[in-house]
Order: structure tokens, then sequence, then C-alpha cells
């Protein structure tokens, strides 16, 4: 009784082809992994992707300058766009003047070639505050949240720009990402926030005193619980690929 079924066994091995019939796994190279990152993200499972960035400058007389800007991608985009939003309140601090920035900060050349995620912060000032921040908010749900975009749309190769007390604000894409630059009034420093190129840059250095720095970015991401049909995964797949004319 145990002839026939040995005898299958044996001719199934034998049909197997011979790949099938031992592991052997191939090794990827360092640049073929470098080339693989962030390109799969199981397309049928998003429902929407959203970026906010936003930059402050406020300086010891409460006065603030700063922009906000967002981008959400879901099912009916068809185009992605940045909105900004300019951020320009009035001083609401007791100090009725602020003296002029005297600190001096040298180096740091090769902050401009780095990749990943790079936060600095370089002070030469007292009683100041600087906020580096990433979140990556992942949720799940069956639809993209409500939301209307607010602020001007910011075009690839346009700049837009602002001013205060606080300083000067200019918001501008290239057309390989976005860039928050501030420099603040009275030679208290500087800060940027960039987002190209696969990396994000948020570099702010501090020359004066009573300054308080932010910046933020925020990723969220919806993914639904039920995986989606062939036409869908297409869809987002469509979507996805929107994104790297903004060199991302």
């Amino acid at each position: 009784m145990k002839i026939p079924l040995w005898l299958a066994l044996t001719c199934l091995a034998a049909s197997l082809p011979s790949h099938a019939q031992v592991l052997q796994p191939i090794e990827l190279k360092d640049q073929e992994l470098a080339n693989l990152r962030g390109r799969y993200v199981l397309p049928g499972r998003i429902v929407s992707f959203g970026l906010v960035m936003s930059s402050t400058w406020e300086n010891a007389k409460g006065e603030v300058i700063g922009a906000r800007s967002t981008m959400q991608i879901q099912q009916s985009t068809i185009k992605p766009q940045f909105y900004v939003s300019l951020i320009d309140e009035k001083g609401t601090g007791t100090a009725s003047t602020q003296a002029p920035g005297t600190g001096t900060v040298t180096g740091g050349n090769g902050l401009n070639s780095t990749t990943g995620v790079t936060q600095v912060v370089r002070a030469a000032g007292d009683h100041n505050t600087a906020y580096n921040d990433v979140d990556i908010n992942v949720s799940r749900g069956n639809q993209a949240p409500a939301s209307e975009p607010q602020g001007q749309v910011l075009a690839a190769g346009t700049q837009l720009v602002g001013a205060n007390g606080a300083g000067s604000l200019s918001v501008s894409s290239s057309g390989s990402g976005i860039q928050l630059n501030i420099a603040a009034g009275n030679n208290q420093g500087s800060t940027v926030q960039r987002l190209a190129q696969g990396g994000l840059m948020q570099n702010t250095t501090l020359l004066g005193a009573g300054n308080q720095v932010r910046n933020i970015t925020s990723l969220n991401v919806v993914l639904r619980d039920n995986v989606a049909g062939a036409g869908a995964m297409n869809g987002n797949l469509d979507q996805l690929k929107g994104i790297r004319t903004l060199g991302f």
C-alpha cells in the first residue's frame, strides 16, 4: 500500500525545477538596497498621504514670522501641490527692544551634503529655545480625512516671501522639493527647513538672545484594513509616482 505513495512522491520531486529544490538566497549589494528605499509601500492599502511643514521664529519682543506648508494625496488627487500659509504676528512680549545679536558660529559646511534626517541647533546667545521635530502618524480607515487646502499654491520654481519685525521669510520650490527659510532681524540668527531629494534638513543658528525657533514636520498616512483590488492599486501607484516630480 505504501509503494504507490512513495512512487508519487518520487515523481513529484523529480518534476520540480532545480532552482526550487534548494533555497539559495541572493545577497543584494548596498547600492541596490539604496535604490529600493522608499519605493515599495503597499500601495493597495494607502488611502491618503499628508505632509505638514511649519517653521516659526519668535523674537524677544514677541513678534513672530513663519510659514506652514501642507500637501495631501488621495484617490481623487490629480496633481500633488503644496499650499503655503504665511505667519505674521505682532509683538506680545514684555521686552520693548532687543539688543543686536553679537554671537559667532563657525563651521558646518558639511551639513549641506547630508542625507536622511538632519537636525541641527547651533547657539551663540543666551535664553534661546530651539525645537526640531519630525512626526510620523499612521492611522487606519477607509476614507481620507476631510480637509480643504488653505493658503497659496506653491508651484515649482516659484517663491513666496514675507517680512516683519522678527525678520524675513522665503518659501521656495525648485521642483526637487520645498524649503522654508527665515533670516531673523537684528542679527538674531537664521533657520532653514528643507525637504528634498529623499532627505529632511532642520537647521537653526542662534546669534542673539531671547528667541524661540520651531521647525516641525509631520507625515500622516491613512491605511485601509482590507487590501483593495488591482484597479485601486494602480490608481494609488499613479498618485505616488506624481510625488517623484516634486523630488521625493
